[in-house]
């Protein structure tokens, strides 16, 4: 009994254990069977860098600055997109996009913060 491709259906020739003619064939197939996992990853890691560049783009003092709600809004920060939460003892929530954060204060004011 011949072994035929996993992707194309082709006769496999070779190694009893192949399953895919080619590598053409073996990256389609992995590409086929990956494509919803790697689209949600793809736009979540998309999403993430912008936002980092986003944050990048303001200019820090000592590792920190502020700046507004609008502002960031304007340069298209989604605040739906974060890395993690760092929560101080006092109880104060920073969220991070990778080793770049913000903290909300009062009157739609964020302060952006480095960690070192």
């Amino acid at each position: 009994m011949k072994k035929k491709c996993l992707d194309c259906g082709r006769e496999i020739i070779g190694r009893i254990d192949k399953k895919f003619c080619s590598d053409y064939c073996r990256n389609a197939y992995h590409n086929k069977a990956n494509k919803d996992a790697n689209n949600l990853i793809r736009n979540t890691n998309n999403r993430l860098r912008k936002n980092y560049r986003i944050l990048d783009s303001f200019p820090l003092k000592d590792g920190k600055t502020t700046t507004t709600k609008a502002k960031l809004l304007d340069k298209g920060f989604d605040f739906d997109f974060i890395t993690n939460l760092y929560t101080t003892k006092k109880g104060t929530v920073y969220y991070f996009v990778y080793d770049l954060g913000y903290l909300p204060l009062d009157n739609d004011v964020y302060m952006i913060v480095k960690r070192e």
